[in-house]
């Protein structure tokens, strides 16, 4: 099936310099065909993340060009098999916007195993905020060895989206929760149980940790942030605790390498470019009861952070400034 309506996609060709002299044009899209085994997704709302932008400056190694950036979305589906036509439907991927065409469009083409229905209960522009927030959180967790009961977590930067995430999924599962963010005293998000913050300009941080979890330590440190408190979230590690890394500021940090294998610790990197949207879409499936029963929340969307595609330049920029609200694309 052929979509005519006209509709327009936004393009990066070729990689920016730096922030300012980065160039986003808006181009007609060609109707759309579904092929077989795929399905064509009229998209309604998708996030500006700070990894679309960096993905749109180049900062991306496997990124291809020129292309349609956006990771994120929420949509109907238009054309491809039968049995999903109207449904409504969220997703995500490391692939998207990277080195296939993205969500900053009006329609986007995925295979079919891509495809997962969004909850009745999450408004269609806070669903096309989920994503890379939540994927990230989940994958981290998971493979650091998230139960629940009995477990101790500690997430820095909290109040962060990935940090917010982390923290619905870890009170969800019944694990404690500590939160660490710079000069904050409370949580800012949802949880499904009481969230102590701790400040993270504290000289002593790692042992206020140890102190706030009975000398015990955390059994998963979640470290949104990076070299900052790399150390701090070692030292605050119960024994065989693990400690979380999505993302740094600097890439080389002091290591004490004896105290790390005698309490036998562990590292985890995480990068959710490398799930794609077929991965993440088993990934929605399995959090969709969540959203559907309440204890997990998407991220609200101001009126204000929702723009057309006409101001996407306007909405990169926001994000390359640091706004703290979601910025959402409505095409």
């Amino acid at each position: 099936m052929t979509i005519a309506t006209p509709s327009r996609a936004l393009r990066v060709l070729q990689k920016a310099e730096a922030p300012d002299t980065l160039d986003l044009q808006l181009q007609p899209q060609s109707p759309p065909a579904a092929p077989p085994g795929h399905a064509v997704v009229e998209v309604l709302a998708a996030a500006v993340n700070p990894s679309d932008v960096k993905a749109a400056l180049g900062m991306m190694p496997h990124a291809v060009w020129p292309r349609t950036p956006g990771r994120d979305f929420a949509g109907r589906v238009v054309a491809g098999p039968k049995e999903w036509l109207g449904a409504e439907v969220w997703g995500t991927g490391g692939d998207l916007g990277v080195t296939r065409d993205g969500s900053h469009a009006r329609y986007l083409v995925l295979p079919e195993a891509a495809l997962a229905r969004k909850p009745a209960a999450v408004p269609v522009a806070a669903a096309g905020t989920v994503g890379v927030p939540f994927i990230t959180a989940w994958e981290g967790l998971r493979r650091a060895g998230l139960r629940g009961p009995g477990q101790t977590v500690v997430v820095f930067g909290a109040n962060g989206k990935v940090g917010q995430a982390a923290i619905q999924l870890a009170t969800r599962a019944g694990a404690a929760v500590f939160g660490v963010e710079r000069g904050a005293s409370r949580y800012q998000g949802h949880a499904s149980q009481p969230v102590r913050v701790l400040d993270g300009t504290a000289p002593d941080l790692g042992d206020a940790l140890l102190e706030a979890t009975g000398g015990r330590g955390a059994d998963i440190a979640y470290n949104t942030v990076g070299s900052p408190y790399f150390a701090p979230a070692l030292h605050s590690l119960a024994v065989g605790g693990t400690q979380v890394l999505i993302s740094t500021i600097e890439r080389s940090v002091p290591f004490d390498i004896l105290m790390f294998y005698r309490r036998n610790l562990q590292l985890l990197g995480v990068d959710s470019l490398k799930l794609s949207v077929v991965d993440c879409a088993a990934i929605l499936n399995l959090l969709a009861p969540g959203f559907g029963d309440g204890s997990l929340r998407a991220f609200p969307v101001d009126p204000a952070g929702l723009v057309p595609l006409e101001e996407a330049a306007d909405a990169y920029r926001r994000v390359i400034a640091g706004s703290s609200s979601r910025v959402v694309l409505a095409p």
